[in-house]
């Protein structure tokens, strides 16, 4: 079993600045993740002039922020090879628009993430389908029909790896919101697919479920600080927190991986079966020739005498010497 992928979705976080963008990135790798995740948004490609903002971020239009933090394609360049040669960690982002995957495609970037919202995208997705060799796809506001349309669409060209990842697009997504339950579905309905699952709850329980219940994806947006501007900070994992996610995720893959044989004892264990675990002793002093009964003898540690499983097997046998109280029974104290 390999390791979990993370991923930290840093989206427009940097501002529009490529020395923060920098910096977040630096900041992610340094907790351990495998992948930093960007947006590439070119506003007139994706939206009308007057749509509308998420009800989470009112600080300014959508055209003026995705203008203000859009990078060119030299700035992406110079970004995918800081994190992928200095950093030494993948680099991915969300098109979202048509020009968009062509400017990633421009960038040499043959991984891909659908964004929830391009999930039911026809063109976008038959676009993605000619180039990209990985592509992980968010399900966070699509039913059952437009998935396998969706699947269907990508699977059409050039062999590739789906990344089935199960989201609920909302931020933040309470708990009981967050769709454990659809893991357990994907891995029945789609067994063929990789699965993952893209989080926007508040701490870390909610991810790690999802990593016991099959997702060997993790997503989950990263910032240095929840106190930020941007559509995403506040919603955000700082990176202290972030770091315990890691950590524990790392944890699991190793619980998950190792096989344990309950019917087999290693020596710790054996070791702590003579601590814990009881014998049989001798409830008080008794004589030579003393025949057992049961009120002779008492369940008492260490596990090293005659297990107290036995304890019928010496009801009625006779003693060959005197023996004190607490004196742990061996099969050479009877006749």
């Amino acid at each position: 079993m390999k390791k979990t992928y993370i991923i930290a979705e840093i989206g427009n976080s940097h501002e529009g600045s490529l020395g923060l963008a920098k910096e977040i990135a630096k900041a992610a790798s340094l907790v351990g993740v495998d992948c930093v995740k960007f947006q590439t948004h070119i506003f007139e490609e994706e939206s009308i002039i007057n749509a509308p903002n998420p009800p989470y971020f009112k600080g300014e239009s959508r055209k003026d922020y995705f203008e203000r933090t859009a990078f060119s394609k030299t700035q992406w360049l110079e970004l995918k090879k800081y994190i992928e040669k200095e950093l030494k960690i993948n680099f991915l982002s969300s098109p979202f628009s048509l020009k968009a995957i062509n400017l990633l495609k421009d960038v040499k970037l043959n991984k891909i993430k659908i964004p929830s919202g391009e999930l039911t995208n026809v063109p976008y997705l038959e676009k993605i389908s000619k180039f990209a060799k990985v592509v992980f796809l968010s399900t966070g506001m699509s039913n059952f029909e437009e998935i396998d349309q969706a699947i269907r669409i990508l699977k059409k060209n050039i062999p590739k790896k789906i990344v089935l990842m199960q989201c609920t697009s909302q931020y933040p997504c309470p708990p009981e919101k967050s769709g454990l339950n659809i893991m357990q579905i994907f891995q029945k309905k789609y067994p063929k697919l990789e699965l993952g699952f893209s989080d926007h709850t508040n701490g870390i329980s909610i991810p790690l479920a999802a990593v016991v219940l099959g997702a060997k994806v993790i997503e989950k947006h990263f910032t240095l600080s929840r106190k930020m501007y941007g559509s995403d900070a506040k919603n955000s994992t700082e990176p202290e927190e972030f770091k315990q996610l890691v950590d524990e995720i790392r944890n699991l893959d190793r619980a998950l991986k190792s096989k344990l044989n309950k019917n087999i004892f290693d020596k710790n264990l054996k070791n702590m079966r003579k601590v814990f675990q009881k014998s049989i002793v001798a409830k008080k002093q008794l004589n030579k020739s003393h025949i057992i009964n049961y009120d002779d003898i008492e369940f008492k540690k260490p596990g090293v005498g005659i297990e107290s499983k036995y304890y019928k097997k010496l009801i009625n046998k006779k003693l060959k010497k005197v023996v004190r109280k607490d004196h742990l029974f061996n099969w050479n104290d009877f006749f």
